[in-house]
């Protein structure tokens, strides 16, 4: 089998997912390896796509295989799937899977965009491997490749596949009503993050109809006008200093005139089952802040064109994103059936959030993301120095081993209840005692 690897990370060679391919190559020399480093090389992707169209042609399978970056793939790889898109690359009834390498934060999320976006470009799909980032240096995580790559084997032999449940067209359901605009002043700061290309008129007119009707001041920050210089190469030189190794002030601007704001509000429409590859990099580029959730409490809100009720996977991120923030997800407003309507509640919903800061406590989302970068960065803290120094502060190292008492009152529990005269005795008084310091 002709199996084309599609590194869609910016390392190129030296990416750590890709060492799992090396290993591979050695253990099954049978199979075909041919590496393209769509990461490393989006820029002159862009300019000419011809090489990949004819790696792509040529093989039998795509093996993305990529890191983990904010929820997703990295932007390179969203960009590489939107050129495939663009040029029409002919890839029915070839099989795809995917390898990755993270921390196991959210990479069922990755996994999935990649697996909606090749399957409805006619690809028969088959489960990728999640790996953790140090797997193969471990016989545990060498024999669960092994055991991953003979199953794709005898997958693709067998013809089985994953199923498809295609999205399908998009219509809005009607233009968006746009009030006429009224001179006035208004109190605060609400910026709209907005991918918007001048074709996008239904957007444009979302984003107009909530200026409007919101009683706050707002102000749009497009980013196709952003002088972005790349995405996030993933070298790690921020997180001593903060400071991103691209020369185009993109730090500088998102913690001055973005994150300065009393509320965020995300302007898009679906691209590729996301937000599309620019706002990708936008997110990769913040890592520029490390793990650091520096938005605590800030309401985010969305304004979305496009059939978000057949898209799982971006809801899910979207709710995820949220959590793991500890922001206030003040609501979602799409074009589907009534964009007036909706609009006009995520701003009925975002002045509540303004003026009542209404947090909560995070779900699974957030809570289990947190957990995993509290474990990661205490590890990694003499490295990560300004991610140590803000979990610290915020008492984000909740380590279960500190609640020594809550542990030695279990114990002294479970001893008891060990106890059959004592658990006899005891009956229905266990209930009630758990329940004394509610009641209180």
């Amino acid at each position: 089998m002709n199996i084309l690897v599609l590194n869609g990370s910016p390392k190129g060679e030296n990416s750590i997912t890709l060492q799992t391919i090396r290993y591979l190559e050695k253990k099954y020399p049978d199979s075909r390896f041919e590496v393209l480093h769509v990461g490393m090389k989006i820029k002159s992707l862009q300019k000419d796509f011809s090489p990949a169209i004819a790696a792509i042609q040529k093989a039998d399978m795509l093996l993305f295989s990529y890191p983990v970056y904010t929820f997703i793939a990295p932007c390179q790889l969203h960009k590489f799937i939107e050129l495939m898109k663009t040029h029409k690359v002919d890839v029915s009834g070839k099989i795809a899977t995917q390898i990755t390498t993270s921390k196991h934060f959210y990479d069922v999320t990755a996994h999935r965009y990649v697996q909606d976006n090749v399957q409805e470009m006619g690809m028969h799909f088959i489960r990728g491997l999640s790996a953790d980032m140090d797997d193969l240096t471990t016989e545990k995580g060498r024999r669960e490749a092994e055991s991953w790559y003979q199953h794709l084997l005898w997958s693709a032999e067998k013809g089985y596949f994953e199923p498809y449940f295609p999205v399908g067209e998009y219509t809005p359901s009607a233009p968006v009503t746009v009030p006429d605009p009224v001179e006035s002043e208004k109190p605060g700061d609400v910026v709209i993050i907005a991918d918007l290309k001048p074709e996008d008129t239904q957007l444009a007119g979302m984003i107009a109809r909530f200026r409007s009707n919101l009683p706050y001041a707002t102000r749009v920050v497009n980013l196709q006008e952003y002088p972005f210089s790349g995405g996030c190469l993933g070298c790690f030189r921020c997180a001593v200093s903060g400071k991103c190794v691209h020369k185009d002030g993109f730090d500088d601007f998102l913690r001055n005139s973005i994150q300065t704001a009393d509320a965020m509000i995300y302007a898009f429409p679906i691209r590729d089952h996301s937000m599309g590859a620019l706002f990708k990099m936008y997110d990769d580029r913040q890592f520029c802040n490390g793990h650091r959730t520096v938005t605590i409490g800030m309401p985010v809100g969305y304004l979305i064109s496009g059939n978000l009720s057949k898209e799982e996977n971006l809801r899910t991120i979207i709710e995820g994103r949220a959590n793991v923030g500890n922001n206030i997800l003040a609501g979602i407003a799409t074009d589907e059936v009534n964009a007036d309507a909706a609009i006009d509640q995520l701003c009925a919903d975002l002045t509540y959030s303004l003026e009542h800061k209404n947090t909560g406590p995070q779900n699974f989302y957030g809570v289990g993301g947190m957990k995993i970068f509290r474990d990661l960065i205490y590890q990694m803290r003499g490295f990560m120095r300004a991610d140590h120094k803000f979990f610290k502060s915020h008492g984000q190292y909740d380590f279960p081993q500190k609640k020594w008492k809550q542990s030695l009152a279990m114990y002294l529990v479970g001893a008891m209840i060990a106890n059959p005269k004592v658990h006899s005795k005891i009956g229905s008084q266990m209930n009630e005692g758990m329940l004394m310091p509610y009641k209180k």
